[in-house]
């Protein structure tokens, strides 16, 4: 009966949705935020050309949708001719726009009240996206299990209860994404403050346990294999009853002890930006033998670790909340790839800069569709209360603003808004 009252929930929502194409839907998001304000020249920060957010949101389609600007430009418009949209591209399209434009996304969408019913935006699931890369660059890397024969690079991102993106790094090949899991809340620009992050079993190691306790984060990870799973004991003549034969490992609380300044200072380098996370973890996995160091934060990892399982296996709906997150990161995933549609969904760009600009930008537009998503979504719902329907809170909360059906991802591409909203408005609904 709960999953027929959410289904007619979520369908009457969805039924409300306007229909349009992707370029008003940008069009449309650029009139609420001026996320295109935060794109500027790369050498003259100050100069803004007449219709240059028009030629933004329309280079932002070409990357993201990975079409190419062939299918972007009209010759008599002049923000959107060739020239015009090259000259944006090469000036205006780095990692340090495309952050700040997300960071403007995330700040509007977690002031609209349907987004804060989802969440705080304290807790964020972290997951990778593999993209195959069929030309030969340093960059890609071969994986049988994701690209068969051929190389490809993960774009690893980070995603809030509030649905939106707020980080992403790309990855040569399959690396494990464990060494990159804390850049995410390290690096990350924008308003939210997570606090703990979901993962799979991928980004799980005791040293990712004990950097995260260190800097007071909470690593709540899947886990597969639990019943392979070691747990620790800090005493070894305490007895915990049903446990006792299962905590058979012991901590070395000596090294950390002695270790304890040195700990303290990685912790404080990495909080204050001295010292990048995968890096740092590169370097404690590089050569032949374990660093004492490396040693002291595994020793910290396995006492947070042990707490952190006791708490999953005893807790049903902690688990749920886990896998709840994870699905959002991987819904998002799916909506990326339906945007990302062009040349067969294969990243064509041979440099590591190129791929982090054109996945950056898709972030961007995926970000775009969910803030609109949420904004329509929340209209929907104060409709439908007003004409009598009884909407429970608990099936609002499983909602999701990563729908796309109402939204046309391809054809022909006019950057002319088909309908405009009120002066400080919306649209009006679909009628139902």
């Amino acid at each position: 009966m709960e999953g027929k009252r959410f289904g007619q929930l979520r369908q009457a929502v969805y039924d409300l949705l306007p229909e349009l194409d992707l370029p008003d839907l940008l069009l449309e998001v650029q009139a609420v935020t001026h996320f295109a304000e935060e794109f500027t020249h790369l050498s003259e920060p100050q100069a803004r050309a007449d219709g240059l957010a028009l030629s933004i949101c329309a280079v932002l389609l070409a990357e993201a949708c990975n079409i190419g600007l062939d299918d972007v430009v009209h010759p008599e418009i002049p923000a959107l001719q060739r020239s015009r949209l090259l000259w944006v591209q090469q000036n205006y399209f780095r990692d340090e726009t495309l952050t700040r434009a997300n960071a403007r996304l995330v700040a509007a969408q977690t002031r609209i009240p349907l987004a804060q019913r989802w969440g705080g935006g304290d807790v964020a699931s972290a997951d990778g996206q593999r993209f195959k890369v069929p030309l030969q660059t340093l960059n890609a890397m071969p994986s049988w299990k994701y690209f068969g024969e051929g190389h490809g690079v993960t774009f690893f991102t980070f995603t809030s209860d509030q649905f939106t993106s707020f980080y992403g790094v790309v990855i040569p090949g399959a690396v494990r994404e464990a060494l990159y899991i804390l850049d995410g809340l390290l690096e990350q620009q924008t308003v939210l403050k997570p606090v703990e992050v979901m993962a799979d079993t991928a980004g799980y190691t005791d040293i990712v346990f004990g950097l995260f306790w260190l800097l007071g984060y909470q690593f709540s990870p899947r886990l597969r294999d639990i019943g392979q799973t070691r747990f620790w004991r800090v005493d070894k003549k305490a007895r915990y009853g049903a446990l006792n034969q299962v905590a058979r490992h012991l901590i070395d609380t000596q090294c950390i002890v002695e270790n304890w300044d040195d700990l303290l200072r990685v912790a404080g380098s990495l909080k204050l930006g001295l010292l990048s996370a995968s890096d740092f973890m590169k370097t404690l996995q590089a050569g032949k033998g374990t660093s004492v160091l490396a040693k002291a934060i595994a020793e910290v990892g396995r006492m947070a670790k042990t707490l952190y399982l006791l708490h999953y296996i005893d807790e049903p709906d902690y688990r749920r909340r886990i896998l709840l997150q994870l699905l959002r990161g991987e819904q998002r995933h799916s909506l990326a790839r339906a945007v990302f549609h062009g040349h067969k969904g294969e990243l064509r760009q041979k440099y590591q800069e190129g791929q982090e600009d054109q996945l950056g930008a898709l972030g961007l537009v995926v970000n775009m569709i969910v803030l609109w998503n949420t904004l329509y979504m929340n209209k929907a719902i104060d409709h439908l209360q007003a004409t009598g329907m009884a909407v429970r809170e608990e099936d609002v909360k499983r909602l999701t603003p990563l729908g796309h059906e109402h939204i046309r991802l391809t054809g022909r591409y006019d950057f002319t808004l088909t309908a405009t909203p009120e002066l400080g408005g919306l649209r009006p609904l679909r009628k139902a």
